[in-house]
């Protein structure tokens, strides 16, 4: 498909740049296909929009401050550059994409914790061992494991997305509101956006109303950021993001499934998991891996009935996706609306709960 079908101008003064607080109290538009029409929501009201044995899945990937500035060295040469990793293929190496990247060559040295104003801040150097397309390094640092861990903890910073990080600079805010509250299971250097908004007094909510809760965890790569360049979707190279579903968790969604409960993505994450474990028959089983999977509309979705997701970005795999799950037009005149009211966009904006529009055999 074209991808300029998926473009939309967005005013500036929509990005949000702070989550809304409490984060429960975000707007959230409801969108049901097929001339159902809109409806203007809060994230609080979600227990009321879902029924009794429906699961939510969520996405309990932990971000980690994969956001790195440091020193290239090449023989006397240096220069001031920045990684953001986004996958990780072993215990000491991590795939990255480097800026300024013309800078960057194989066989260079780089010292993360140091730029040309400052003193050492702490001890986390990489040798750069393959250059890729378009800034992507495979790096291969000095420390492993935890060891590697403790140092990223050290010298990194949250990862925020481009849209937020050249309107001012992260800080210790950050390091909690751009992450979930059930976050667990460490590697993800973007957050799954969705649940951002939730809180321990919608869970109990959610609780009451006995809407089950299951995780799956997906590791969300920064090449979630990464804007559509082809002019066709068939022409796009999806970045692959590493993730789990147990079989505890398929077995479960399995049976609310047989009987006749509705599975809830939370967060386009969790649906790309979902849909990369699901069998054509649509029943699930224990998964782990790598997956680029890339969905566009014409894609026929085998899990997941409902998708709660922020407002994304025009031209992006993301608002692709939504448009698939709920039809194109209808994701146009959502956004449409979204904008007109003031909807607050992108990771710390608000929220939609989509459902899934009809397919030709009338799932």
């Amino acid at each position: 498909m074209r991808v300029d079908l998926f473009d939309f101008d967005l005013p500036e003064d929509r990005i949000a740049l702070r989550p809304a607080e409490p984060r429960d109290s975000a707007r959230m538009l409801v969108v049901r296909p097929g001339g159902a029409g809109l409806a203007d929501r809060a994230v609080s009201d979600l227990p009321s929009l879902l029924k009794e044995g429906d699961v939510l899945v969520f996405n309990d990937t932990k971000v980690i401050p994969a956001q790195l500035k440091g020193i290239r060295k090449r023989g006397e040469a240096q220069a001031q550059v920045e990684a953001t990793l986004h996958m990780r293929v072993a215990p000491d190496r991590w795939q990255a994409f480097m800026r300024p990247g013309k800078r960057i060559a194989a066989g260079d040295r780089i010292h993360f914790g140091h730029d040309a104003n400052s003193c050492f801040l702490g001890r986390l150097d990489a040798t750069v061992i393959e250059k890729g397309e378009a800034g992507e390094v495979l790096l291969g640092f000095d420390l492993s494991g935890p060891f590697l861990d403790e140092a990223l903890h050290a010298v990194g910073h949250i990862p925020l997305p481009p849209y937020i990080a050249s309107k001012r600079d992260d800080d210790e805010r950050d390091r909690r509101d751009y992450q979930t509250i059930y976050a667990r299971e460490e590697g993800a250097v973007a957050a799954p956006t969705a649940g951002l908004h939730f809180t321990p007094e919608l869970f109990s909510a959610l609780d009451a109303k006995g809407i089950e809760r299951r995780f799956v965890t997906l590791h969300v790569g920064a090449g979630t950021f990464l804007p559509v360049k082809a002019d066709d979707t068939a022409d796009h190279k999806m970045h692959a993001e590493t993730g789990s579903v147990s079989a505890e968790t398929a077995q479960a969604l399995n049976e609310a499934k047989a009987r006749g409960a509705r599975i809830i993505a939370v967060g386009t994450t969790s649906l790309r998991l979902l849909e990369s474990a699901a069998t054509p028959d649509g029943r699930l089983a224990a998964w782990s891996g790598p997956t680029d999977i890339f969905i566009t509309p014409g894609y026929r979705f085998r899990a997941a009935d409902l998708l709660m997701t922020n407002f994304h970005l025009p031209r992006s795999t993301l608002f692709m996706l939504v448009s698939a799950f709920s039809g194109l037009e209808t994701m146009r005149a959502a956004y449409a609306h979204a904008i007109d009211s003031g909807y607050r966009f992108y990771s710390y904006g608000d929220a939609s709960l989509l459902y899934r529009a009809e397919t030709s055999d009338g799932r």
